[in-house]
């Protein structure tokens, strides 16, 4: 019996009855252009969670397979690298859209940029397996393109909530978008890790590119419900030299811009330095345009959103392990033998996603009760929750490599209950994140906002990269057991997951009230 393609049919039932369900019971209460951006962003999530359950697996067991025992320290080192300069784009992505593109141009452009890259990494496997090239042009299609799309879905779907009769909607809003991003990603892990690792990984490719595919017609199919929002801007159209627009000119330097970021991934230490650079750069601009703002209560706001940005850092750098080396660790160190069928490492990934989407609304009921008793926590607290809880999740891994392993095999309950752990803190942290860059931004920077706020994204996953990196660099004995690795990541799991998270939580929360006084009255 295959328990997986059993749990893939039941996941595959399950959505197919819960999104129309969750679709009628809100359609009165929202504008149209939020289902439509649901399904696009979901779609577009697919793609990007399916192709990143298979990505360090493929890397270490094919990619990089001819390093023997170092394949696992390069395919974590590129996996932070290719996850960092995806969090790192919007940023760039984020300002052309509010200067220049208009968020439509924007989401579609981004959204064909990451189809050819799935397309292209299906095309390498296929054809020219293990051509390093073709596999980092690939990456960069993916990253250059995700930059145009992610920010801009969700500070789009900001706009049709600045009406009075939907101003009250806006946390649901983002809360309903969030378990669309949801949805795609739990199909996703699922299904393109089960065609990936059972029949080619190259298909498992294939398929994130069809997701891809589908996100893009429905966003485009659909574009009538957006009215006037979104269009382009005068900038982008001015003609600069030979009856070219500078749009044009964008999307050029654009495609070239893909092989020099092809090339940032091969050079780990360059890529380093150069995100450094520019985190600690745009966040001190964030807090100097602070300053100088003509207006205290924005100024300050946006240091709230510098401060929590921070923190976010801490926070995402062990969660991201998920896609890194706790992938590796439950591929390696974990029992996945079920009812006699072994579960692919890949699907676990699709318990995080699982875990939001039957416990995503149940958190909105619970804010909403504490609410109306004047009892919900702030934003800063939330972060606080967030990560108090990360540390929980990494603690019940500890606790399961300490005490109940057997032969260096964890029991599968432990990384279920890690990754239950892990998602409500995440309840706890991110849907309101994104809510909050909305909420405290100046309506005139807002894209650009939303992008500084993914930088922070991008310095955790590169942290994460790192963290990886040291879990796999350390010196295994000759004929190492399972017992040798499990001993490894779970001292790195303890000093980072849970004695640097915890260490995080306490200094946030010395710093709530102030953080509240900053915030301006915005709860």
């Amino acid at each position: 019996m295959d328990f997986t393609l059993i749990l893939l049919i039941v996941a595959w039932a399950f959505c197919l009855v819960w999104v129309p369900m969750t679709i009628v019971a809100n359609r009165k209460s929202h504008p149209k252009a939020l289902f439509v951006l649901f399904f696009a962003e979901m779609w577009e999530r697919f793609s990007y969670y399916g192709m990143r359950a298979l990505l360090t697996l493929y890397m270490a067991k094919v990619m990089f397979k001819a390093l023997g025992d170092g394949a696992d320290l390069k395919a974590v080192a590129v996996y932070g690298s290719y996850t960092a300069l995806v969090y790192l784009f919007p940023v760039i992505g984020g300002l052309i859209a509010d200067k220049y593109f208009g968020f439509r141009r924007a989401i579609i452009f981004g959204g064909v940029l990451m189809m050819l890259g799935h397309f292209a990494l299906a095309m390498e496997g296929l054809v020219f397996e293990g051509n390093e090239l073709l596999f980092y042009l690939s990456l960069s299609l993916i990253i250059v393109g995700n930059g145009y799309f992610k920010p801009n879905v969700s500070s789009f779907l900001g706009e049709f909530y600045e009406e009075e009769k939907y101003k009250l909607q806006k946390d649901g809003a983002y809360n309903i978008f969030y378990m669309g991003i949801n949805v795609g990603a739990f199909l996703s892990a699922l299904t393109c890790g089960y065609l990936g690792e059972k029949v080619g990984w190259h298909y498992g490719f294939g398929l994130a590119g069809v997701g891809m595919f589908f996100g893009l017609m429905t966003f485009y199919m659909n574009r009538n419900v957006f009215g006037e929002r979104g269009v382009v801007k005068e900038a982008g159209v001015k003609k600069v030299f030979s009856g070219i627009s500078l749009n044009v000119v964008i999307l050029i330097a654009t495609v070239v811009f893909v092989p020099l970021t092809a090339s940032l991934l091969s050079f780990n230490e360059v890529l380093e330095i150069i995100l450094l650079v520019a985190g600690i750069g745009i966040l001190a601009g964030l807090i100097i345009y602070g300053a100088i703002s003509k207006e205290r209560v924005e100024g300050t706001r946006l240091w709230v959103v510098v401060v929590l940005a921070a923190f976010n850092i801490f926070f995402w750098a062990l969660f991201e392990q998920a896609g890194g080396s706790l992938t590796l660790f439950t591929d390696k160190n974990v029992d996945r033998v079920l009812f006699g069928s072994e579960i692919p490492a890949s699907a676990f990934q699709s318990l995080n996603a699982f875990f939001i989407i039957t416990l995503a609304t149940a958190f909105t009921w619970m804010w909403s009760k504490l609410r109306k008793r004047n009892l919900e926590p702030s934003t800063p607290m939330k972060f606080v929750l967030g990560l108090v809880q990360l540390a929980i999740g990494f603690g019940v891994i500890v606790l399961g490599a300490n005490m109940f392993s057997t032969d260096g095999l964890v029991p599968m309950i432990f990384i279920v209950l890690m990754y239950f752990f892990h998602t409500t803190g995440e309840l706890s942290l991110s849907p309101v994140g994104l809510s909050m860059v909305s909420k405290l931004s100046p309506a005139k920077i807002v894209g650009f906002v939303m992008g500084v706020w993914f930088v922070s994204f991008a310095l955790a996953n590169k942290l994460a990269g790192k963290i990886g990196e040291w879990a796999a660099s350390e010196k295994l004995p000759e004929n190492a057991q399972l017992q040798d690795t499990l001993d490894i990541y779970s001292t790195t799991y303890l000093n980072w997951g849970v004695y640097v998270v915890l260490g995080a939580a306490a200094i946030l929360l010395l710093l709530v009230p102030l953080l509240r006084k900053w915030m301006g009255g915005i709860h």
